[in-house]
């Protein structure tokens, strides 16, 4: 089976902090992908901008350079590598001050009827600065659009700053707030399990659903984010956007369109249907939990706080929070969200766990029956798996097992995934915002997760450590084993 490739109308990219690790190590890859399956344009332009001066054939090399890091040997031939560098340009800019604009100004000279995109891959305290020059060079047109990478804010109040600075250049319609989480293959997939089949949504509600689960484990450290993270956390640098993203697909309801404004309509109404969690019952509903020295995938690792070289940090590096959402469809269904550092295996998954059948009518011979468990696996080896119970094979009566249904996505189309930035940056040459966050979701997202990190400075608690390698602080697993519950595992 092979995918359908439809190219793009002609485009200019610009990428601030084009010569940055995002850039080298996600941006220029994702589009060369893009470029090999004949999907961009032959007019399509990328230049990237940075303070640092650079010729377009230095520049050109480097990312020859990133090409072979980050992308396998079997997917580079020549010809399309250098088809792919010839697009690529490199202008030095001073993002504060004056230097470089002009250059910019005079290569982007094509008419206002070209779609040109601005990707800001630097730190959050230049959107605005940026976009503002931007608007006095006279570079944003009705074509144009700005892409800004989390963190989007620090807490409500700097997010609306960021969200004010970046709305006083660029109309709504023009601003896509990227959170790669939604760029991926299964996430989408997500979303037609559920609005496509029949089988699944009369399920999905608290009639059928005992719980739910999302989890998101590294295990790396914070590699090279040190200052960043330090500052940031586990629940503001992953549970505000990601985890909180997932949990509004699996809880949603179903939009009208798979357009833009409704898809994102019925997220914010999750959002804002999140029962609060603060300071009177933050300690029973969260845990928050910082590594020490243990093992990682490259064998013996330090503690967090040697890490980021600061011994008296309390900046957590794993969260578990029981998030519960107050309607009709979820009441009563606690969402369990789960996301750290040094854990013990890279794995990001939704668990739907569904109710125990009301009656056993096998005896005790038959062995225990277990609940159906919907897995649905983002990262690594994306697809979907259902747990159900089945008739263990052969004579000697009734015994029952416990198995999934297994499809992997590799297996099952036997194509490449393409990566969540080619999709998502491909979406904004569209003019496609479905997969992006709109100023009101970002906003809603921080009034809940606000009152968490005001409850947890406020107390004398600190982080609960946990030992690098394993699966978090023991409080984790209590906060879920008091409910009568577990974290899913492999084996269901």
């Amino acid at each position: 089976m092979t995918s359908r490739i439809i190219a793009v109308e002609p485009f200019d990219l610009v990428v601030f902090g084009g010569a940055g690790d995002l850039a080298y190590r996600k941006l220029l890859p994702a589009l060369y992908h893009r470029c090999r399956d004949g999907q961009l344009p032959g007019t399509g332009r990328i230049i990237g901008v940075s303070r640092r001066a650079m010729s377009d054939e230095a520049y050109r090399e480097n990312t020859r350079q990133a090409l072979v890091d980050h992308v396998p040997e079997s997917e580079r031939d020549g010809t399309t590598v250098d088809s792919f560098l010839d697009r690529l340009h490199f202008i030095s800019v001073d993002a504060t001050g004056d230097a470089g604009w002009s250059d910019l100004a005079e290569a982007l000279k094509t008419g206002d009827d070209r779609i040109r995109a601005f990707y800001l891959a630097v730190g959050p305290e230049l959107f605005g600065t940026i976009c503002k020059r931007l608007g006095q060079e006279g570079l944003v047109t009705p074509e144009t659009r700005v892409i800004i990478e989390k963190p989007i804010g620090h807490d409500l109040d700097s997010a609306c700053a960021v969200n004010d600075a970046v709305g006083s250049v660029f109309e709504e319609s023009q601003i896509y707030r990227i959170d790669h989480y939604l760029g991926k293959e299964t996430v989408q997939n997500l979303m037609a399990l559920r609005f496509g089949n029949t089988l699944l949504e009369p399920l999905w509600r608290n009639a059928s659903v005992d719980h739910v689960q999302i989890t998101v484990a590294e295990t790396l450290g914070v590699e090279g984010r040190g200052g960043y993270y330090d500052n940031a956390g586990a629940l503001r640098d992953m549970i505000q956007n990601h985890l909180l993203q997932l949990l509004c697909l699996v809880a949603m309801e179903p939009p009208a369109f798979m357009d833009a404004d409704s898809v994102r309509d019925e997220k914010l109404k999750v959002l804002r249907s999140l029962k609060p969690i603060a300071e009177g019952n933050a300690t029973a509903l969260t845990v928050r939990g910082q590594y020490r020295a243990g093992a990682g995938p490259e064998g013996s690792v330090p503690a967090y706080s040697s890490e980021v070289d600061n011994p008296d940090t309390t900046t957590e590096t794993f969260v578990a929070i029981k998030a519960e959402i107050a309607n009709w469809r979820w009441s009563g269904v606690p969402f369990y969200l789960r996301t750290g550092k040094r854990l013990a295996t890279r794995v990001s998954e939704i668990v739907v766990a569904f109710r125990a059948i009301p009656h056993s009518i096998f005896g005790e011979g038959a062995g225990a029956l277990k609940p159906n468990k919907l897995v649905i696996r983002l990262q690594p080896d994306e697809g979907v798996r259902l747990w159900m119970m089945i008739k263990d094979p052969g004579p000697g009566g009734m015994r029952l097992r416990y198995v999934p249904l297994d499809m992997s996505f590799a297996e099952a189309f036997k194509v490449r995934s393409p990566d969540a930035y080619e999709r998502l940056i491909l979406d904004v040459i569209r003019g496609n915002q479905t997969l992006f966050m709109r100023r009101d979701e970002v906003e809603a997202a921080w009034k809940w997760i606000d009152p968490i990190a005001d409850a947890w400075e406020r107390g004398d608690e600190a982080p609960k450590g946990y030992t690098a390698g394993t699966w978090g602080p023991s409080a984790s697993v209590a906060l879920i084993e008091r409910d009568g519950r577990t974290w899913y595992d492999e084996q269901g």
